[in-house]
C-alpha cells in the first residue's frame, strides 16, 4: 500500500529470511499454528489508518448509546441468552477489506465485526519475531492508540484477569488443543499466566465452578470466554448437555460476556451508516430486489468463518430463505490487489483490535492483525496451494 516500502520489502525479501522466521514462529509452542502465515506483512500510512478508524470510532458511537441494548434485544438467539449480562463488550474486533473507491483511491470497507476476542496475545509474539527477521523502519507500529508491547499486555491483564489471582481466572473453550487458535491460546497463558481449561473439564457445585489442578479444585472467578455458542450446538450431545451449565446462575465474571458476541455482530450492522461501512439490511426488511443484485452479499446472522455466506447471490437464493429476519443482504465489498507479491497483487483484509476496561466510557483501538488472500473469499482455507498469502498484520505509520 506504500510503494517504496512495498518495493524495498520484496528486493530484500529472500526464501531463507522466511524459512527462518517460520522456524521462529513455530518453535515457542511446537505443531501450536495450523494456518499458514504470509511471507509479508502490510504497511498502511497514516491516511488510511485514520479512515478505518473514523469508521471504528463512528461505530463504537452507536454502541456507546444508551439504548443500544434495547436496539440490539433480538440479536441474541433463544435459548442462547446467558445470564449476569454486563454492561459492555470487553472486546471489539472490526474486520475491513482494502478497497478501491470509484476515484480509484483506496479506501477501507467494513466487513464484518464482533464482540468477542481474537488473536490478540499471539499478536504480541508474531510482532516480536517479524521485526527479528524483517526490516520494519522503526516510525511504524503494529500497536494502535500509543500502545507498547508492556502497556498493551497490560492493557490485556487489566481487563481479562481483572485483579483476581491467575489461577481464579480460566480462558475457556471447547477442545482448546484442537482449535486452529490454538496458538493465541498458549500465547494468553505465557503473558497473562492464566489457566486454559476445556468446557468438559469445568465442575459445578451450586453457583461455583471449578477446574481441577494436580487433583485440587480450584474456584474458577473469572472466564476469559473463547466459546462460540453457535460451535457449541455443533458439538456431540454430551458436550452440549455439558454446555448447559453456562446457561444457569453461576457466581463467575465474564470477559466479554458471551451474548456480546451477538449484540455486536453482523446484526448490528443494519444500524450503522458511514461511506465505509457497505449498506446492509435484514432481508426481512428488503421489499423490492436491487436491481444489481449481483453487487450483493447475502450472509447468514448466526454462522461463524464465512459459512453460509452466498456470494454470487441470485433471485433464487434469496427464494429459498425461510428465515428471512435472520439473515442480511450486504452491498458487495470489492477488493483490491493492492499487495503486490512476485507471482501477482493480492488483497487483504485487516482487522482492528479494540478493548473496553471496565468503567471507561469508550473501548479504544490496540492492535492489529490481516489475512492477505488471492482466492475469492479471504480465510486462509480459501488460498491453498498458494504463495504470499495467509495471516499477517499490520503496521502502522506513526
Amino acid at each position: 500500500m506504500i510503494p517504496g516500502l512495498r518495493n524495498t520489502f520484496n528486493a530484500d525479501f529472500t526464501q531463507k529470511k522466511y524459512a527462518d522466521y517460520l522456524g521462529d514462529m513455530n518453535a515457542l509452542h511446537p505443531g501450536g499454528i495450523e494456518f499458514r502465515l504470509a511471507e509479508t506483512p502490510i504497511f498502511a500510512d497514516k491516511a488510511f489508518t485514520k479512515k478505518m478508524l473514523d469508521a471504528c470510532e463512528s461505530i463504537v458511537d452507536v454502541i456507546v448509546q444508551p439504548d443500544f441494548k434495547q436496539l440490539t434485544a433480538n440479536a441474541v438467539p433463544e435459548g442462547l441468552q446467558v445470564l449476569n449480562e454486563n454492561g459492555h463488550s470487553h472486546f471489539i474486533a472490526f474486520d475491513f477489506g482494502i478497497c478501491e473507491n470509484a476515484d480509484g483511491e483506496l479506501e477501507p470497507q467494513l466487513v464484518e465485526m464482533q464482540g468477542f476476542p481474537t488473536l490478540f496475545a499471539y499478536q504480541v509474539f508474531d510482532d516480536e519475531i517479524t521485526r527479528r527477521h524483517f526490516d520494519i523502519p522503526g516510525n511504524y507500529s503494529s500497536y494502535l492508540s500509543g500502545y507498547t508491547k508492556d502497556t498493551y499486555i497490560q492493557l490485556l491483564k487489566d481487563i481479562i484477569v481483572a485483579g483476581h489471582n491467575p489461577e481464579n481466572v480460566i480462558l475457556l473453550e471447547i477442545f482448546p488443543h484442537r482449535q486452529k487458535t490454538r496458538i493465541d491460546f498458549y500465547c494468553t497463558q505465557d503473558y497473562l499466566k492464566i489457566p486454559i481449561v476445556c468446557l468438559t473439564e469445568l465442575v459445578k457445585q451450586g453457583k461455583q465452578l471449578f477446574y481441577m489442578k494436580d487433583g485440587k479444585k480450584i474456584e474458577v472467578k473469572r472466564i476469559y470466554n473463547r466459546i462460540i455458542f453457535d460451535d457449541l450446538q455443533q458439538q456431540q450431545p454430551e458436550v452440549q448437555e455439558k454446555g448447559k451449565i453456562l446457561f444457569e446462575e453461576l457466581n463467575v465474571e465474564w470477559a466479554p460476556h458471551p451474548n456480546w458476541f451477538y449484540r455486536i455482530s453482523k446484526y448490528t450492522l443494519p444500524f450503522i451508516k458511514h461511506a465505509y461501512i457497505p449498506e446492509t439490511r435484514f432481508l426481512s426488511d428488503v421489499k423490492e430486489l436491487p436491481q444489481d443484485l449481483e453487487n450483493y452479499v447475502l450472509k447468514p446472522l448466526f454462522s461463524f468463518a464465512g459459512q453460509g455466506v452466498v456470494i454470487d447471490v441470485t433471485k433464487a437464493d434469496i427464494d429459498a430463505v425461510k428465515d428471512p429476519h435472520d439473515w442480511i443482504l450486504q452491498r458487495k465489498v470489492k477488493y483490491a490487489g493492492v499487495i503486490k507479491t512476485p507471482d501477482g497483487n493480492a488483497k487483504a483484509e485487516i482487522r482492528i483490535f479494540y478493548f473496553w476496561r471496565d468503567g471507561e466510557a469508550r473501548p479504544v483501538a490496540a492492535q492489529n492483525l490481516a489475512r492477505i488472500s488471492k482466492g475469492k473469499m479471504i480465510g486462509v482455507r480459501y488460498n491453498k496451494d498458494r504463495e504470499w498469502v495467509g495471516g499477517s498484520m499490520v503496521f502502522f505509520e506513526r
